[in-house]
């Protein structure tokens, strides 16, 4: 069960952990983009996912737009030392090797809170895919809650959130909105990113 409290709870912390995260981004050369949508409950795709950098600029972009979020992440970076850390920001575990019944488990926490932000890499690995995986998909489908297209241009070195794509069930229109907007997106390692493809199996078992 997914328990919607993060370090974002302390107003203090707020303030502190985004001046931290806008001089990370000022030091490194990278600027903030677009702003955090005017609503409670959404799916954000974070994308293209092909480096570890992803994950540091992924939560300073959290910390800078002020979205409060939960971050699907591989379970093996979970253990100690970096697991309590990791979870203090709002990561939870995804172990890739078993069925976790991660969607139905996902949808029943957006179902249980008024407020809630996840974020789900849909390539699934920085390894070089074909293929997205199309859980974040059918989480919001689900959940009958919008997609929000989150990015990290590292040819430009901007990040932020694109369009919203509420998801009408047809998954081949809908995916073709969001691999258009991808299409200049540019990953760190270029080779291991391809267009936001799905595979012919549209339903996935909850």
């Amino acid at each position: 069960m997914m328990h919607y409290k993060t370090v974002h709870d302390t107003p203090i912390w707020k303030t502190v952990m985004r001046w931290l995260a806008l001089i990370i981004f000022r030091c490194t050369g990278w600027k903030p983009e677009g702003e955090r949508p005017h609503i409670s409950r959404y799916v954000i795709i974070a994308a293209p996912h092909t480096s570890n950098w992803d994950f540091l600029y992924t939560i300073c972009l959290a910390f800078i737009l002020q979205i409060k979020p939960f971050i699907m992440m591989k379970a093996a970076w979970f253990r100690w030392p970096m697991g309590p850390f990791l979870r203090w920001l709002g990561a939870i575990p995804v172990d890739r090797s078993k069925s976790t019944r991660v969607v139905a488990r996902s949808i029943r926490a957006f179902r249980e809170n008024p407020r809630m932000v996840l974020v789900v890499p849909p390539a699934g690995t920085r390894r070089k895919v074909m293929y997205w995986k199309t859980g974040f998909y059918h989480i919001a489908r689900g959940a009958n809650v919008p997609i929000v297209l989150g990015y990290l241009d590292y040819r430009r070195k901007v990040g932020g959130i694109g369009p919203v794509v509420h998801p009408t069930g047809n998954m081949e229109a809908d995916m073709k909105i969001i691999r258009d907007f991808y299409a200049d997106i540019t990953g760190k390692y270029p080779g291991k990113s391809l267009s936001p493809l799905v595979t012919a199996e549209w339903k996935m078992p909850l």
